[in-house]
């Protein structure tokens, strides 16, 4: 399991941890001091990003799809922040 941590602008602090299954993600775990609304969103976006391409700029896209589609807030993080630190942490691997 790949692990990473990703300071974002600003100062929050996103945390990933990364399971690959040869170039998709077989399993994501996301946790931070940011905010968002509702809680649940994150979960329902984890599951989401299983099965998806180690892709910084795809997976931007998808979380930013699924946040709008879920209504969520984001507060102190971006899809962008996300989606770097899963990549990060993907790369980690071992």
């Amino acid at each position: 399991m790949g692990k990473a941590e990703y300071k974002v602008e600003g100062g929050k602090l996103v945390k990933a941890q990364v399971t690959m299954d040869g170039d998709k993600i077989r399993k994501v775990k996301i946790t931070g001091d940011f905010f968002l609304h509702p809680e649940e969103f994150l979960e329902e976006l984890e599951e989401t990003l299983v099965g998806s391409l180690l892709d910084e700029t795809s997976l931007a896209r998808l979380i930013k799809s699924v946040a709008e589609r879920k209504n969520a807030t984001l507060l102190g993080v971006s899809p962008e922040d996300f989606a770097k630190c899963v990549v990060m942490a993907g790369k980690s691997d071992g």
